[in-house]
């Protein structure tokens, strides 16, 4: 699969990655529910298919103990990135989501990820949100420079997006930015070259989630945009939507990697597929983005 060095982790990573929200399992939230088989078959799938940086976190269920569970064998065969910051409340029917900005709550995080996930390290731990002043005034990013000093983890970085993005790029601290970005959610596009001149590598989440009638979760206002600006319009000849979504994501420069969640068989091949033809050529992809900005976006 198509590589690229993950900023100044110096860490290979597959372009195409896996986000395991949709492993979150029952009592969640939304309608995607997979057994505990289904996740293991799908999780070997995942790297049988050549993918080797695989994003989860404890806001997802129990998409950490599946990933330990099925993938600890193999954890010399993928990078394993999750986040921080988590403070979840299980209610008998859904899982709340809270994020908690204290050492108390960032330690716990790292000992039950590593518990959870069956191993020693943690090669990207991601503060999950969080403001550029809360995190250094509580001390929580010299906390993942001692996690990092005592081998626990390798890097840190943050999952963030408008407004907090410009005051945490700022601090010039982060090995990675995960930032969310599509063609129909152009709003962090300029600010992905400003993370990335950092030195930092940048996860694009959202690359297909954020677009498209065919999306999992629906948005009406992204539908809206698509149906604006006539995108199927430019479809090619067996290109479908979300290969058009995916590869105008890769399109950007800056993109080092981008986690698209699935638990389709025929839907990671597809995305596979997609990736492996790369970015889109100029001509189209100059076009969606002119389209899109005359929607307004």
């Amino acid at each position: 699969m198509r590589k690229r060095t993950l900023g100044r982790t110096g860490l290979q990573v597959t372009q195409l990655g896996y986000g395991s929200m949709g492993l979150r399992g029952p009592r969640t939230w939304g309608v995607r529910v997979v057994s505990d088989a289904e996740a293991d078959r799908f999780l070997n799938e995942v790297l049988d298919s050549g993918i080797n940086f695989i994003d989860t976190a404890p806001d997802y269920g129990v998409a950490e103990e599946r990933i330990g569970r099925a993938l600890s064998k193999r954890r010399d065969e993928f990078y394993l990135a999750t986040k921080c910051g988590c403070d979840p409340v299980q209610h008998d029917d859904q899982l709340e989501i809270r994020h908690t900005w204290t050492a108390e709550v960032i330690k716990n995080n790292l000992e039950q990820s590593l518990r959870n996930l069956q191993t020693d390290h943690i090669d990207l731990m991601q503060f999950h949100g969080g403001d550029a002043h809360t995190l250094v005034e509580a001390g929580l990013v010299d906390l993942l420079r001692d996690f990092q000093q005592q081998g626990r983890i390798r890097f840190f970085g943050v999952s963030t997006s408008l407004p907090e993005l410009p005051a945490l790029i700022e601090l010039d601290v982060f090995d990675t930015f995960q930032i969310p970005y599509s063609c129909l959610n152009r709003a962090h596009h300029d600010l992905i070259t400003q993370a990335a001149a950092t030195g930092a590598g940048i996860i694009i989440r959202g690359g297909i989630a954020h677009g498209g009638p065919d999306a999992e979760i629906q948005r009406d206002k992204l539908n809206a945009i698509w149906n604006t600006a006539g995108l199927d319009e430019l479809l090619t000849e067996g290109m479908n939507r979300a290969e058009l979504i995916l590869r105008y994501t890769i399109s950007h420069p800056h993109c080092d990697t981008t986690i698209v969640g699935t638990c389709n068989p025929a839907h990671l091949a597809e995305n596979q597929q997609a990736v492996e033809k790369g970015p889109l050529p100029e001509s189209l992809y100059n076009e969606i983005t002119s389209r899109v900005k005359q929607t307004g976006q």
